[in-house]
């Protein structure tokens, strides 16, 4: 980094750097990870989930590290340049011909805020519900339904980014038709047209070192607060599937986590092997009850998973196809209705071919590959 000048706004014609290349990067990085998170999070399926996380978790530490040199940077880049109390807000909104600010003007300063806040707020909810609902991350202790909640949030959070966004571009184009100056070009190339009557800034010297060694701190923090192994969460799928349920089963096909189904509906289908989808899949009263023990042992009650909580007690009947609900269609509803029939999947019900945990019963987006369309 470096220093900035500390003189104040010249009251003379003159090109003045206003925007130093930190905060020039750091606008356009993030320009470039809310696209991506936008993107991968509303336009593309799940199976690009971490490079949705990836995305975001750099536009939230973008976000910090912008905070701390909006403290401790140069003149334009620090938050009291611009201070934006709200009379000074309706003040400049109101006037016929307001005084003309270098850096961020009150209302400018409010959205940037504002956008700052969203990024670190839709980072905490992700966070939230990857850990709570989907297990996995710092905060997979959380309660399930706290990370279904958690997601919820998320998703309106990003709308209502999208929304804040749509009204910075607005307003972006609307000052610089008032201010007669292109604005994105200024955040391009970091300075501007210095006027008589620009509005007085108190110069503040930056302190580049200072900025560097809290950024690497918080960094360092970040990452020593990560958990250094992966622990199975508390009430997580069963493991490793009962033998003898995993041999009858897989003999005509996937071996359906016991997680899967509700205590009810389990009774159903296993007293009802002699006609189980058209075959007469009957055991013996021995074998049939060691299964039955073993899998309400292990029913979506005992667990705090996603597919438990989407599909245990929302089959249409207790012997319906799973793949005939509402919350399967609704989870997959952006593939294709030929990629089921072609080779390798062949089937709906063929979870395995796109979910290699299918048989772990978690069903991970991590874990999800469409696979290319094999000659037959």
């Amino acid at each position: 980094m470096t220093d900035a000048p500390t003189t104040d706004t010249p009251p003379h014609a003159g090109q003045v750097l206003v925007w130093d290349i930190w905060v020039r990067l750091f606008h356009w990085s993030l320009v470039a990870c809310v696209s991506i998170a936008c993107v991968t999070g509303f336009l593309l399926d799940a199976s690009w989930i971490t490079l949705h996380i990836a995305s975001g978790t750099l536009a939230v530490a973008l976000v910090l590290a912008r905070i701390i040199w909006g403290f401790l940077g140069p003149t334009h880049a620090r938050f009291a340049d611009f201070r934006p109390a709200p009379s000074r807000i309706l003040s400049h909104v109101r006037a016929q011909a307001p005084a003309r600010h270098l850096g961020h003007n009150p209302a400018g300063g409010l959205m940037m805020l504002g956008l700052m806040a969203a990024v670190l707020l839709l980072g905490l909810s992700g966070l939230a519900g990857l850990g709570g609902a989907l297990r996995t991350g710092p905060l997979r202790a959380l309660p399930y339904g706290l990370g279904e909640i958690a997601l919820e949030v998320h998703e309106t959070l990003a709308l209502l980014l999208l929304a804040m966004i749509l009204a910075h571009i607005a307003a972006a184009i609307l000052e610089s038709h008032r201010s007669r100056e292109n604005l994105v070009r200024a955040m391009v190339t970091g300075s501007k047209q210095g006027r008589p009557g620009d509005h007085a800034s108190r110069p503040a010297e930056a302190h580049p070192r200072l900025a560097l060694l809290l950024i690497a701190m918080l960094a360092g923090a970040t990452v020593a607060s990560l958990p250094q192994d992966d622990p199975t969460p508390a009430r997580a799928p069963v493991s490793e599937l009962d033998p003898t349920f995993a041999e009858e089963c897989t003999a005509c096909h996937l071996a359906y986590h016991p997680s899967l189904l509700s205590a009810a509906e389990w009774h159903v289908i296993l007293g009802g092997l002699t006609d189980h989808y058209g075959e007469d899949a009957s055991l013996d009263a021995e074998t049939t009850a060691r299964i039955t023990n073993w899998v309400l042992a292990h029913d979506a009650s005992t667990v705090q998973s996603r597919p438990a909580r989407l599909f245990a007690g929302r089959l249409d009947t207790p012997t319906g196809s799973m793949t005939e609900t509402g919350a399967w269609k609704d989870l997959h509803e952006e593939v294709a209705e030929a990629h089921f029939l072609r080779a390798p999947i062949y089937s709906k019900a063929n979870c395995a071919a796109c979910h290699a945990d299918a048989e772990t019963g978690w069903f991970s987006p991590f874990h999800i590959r469409i696979p290319r369309e094999t000659p037959k």
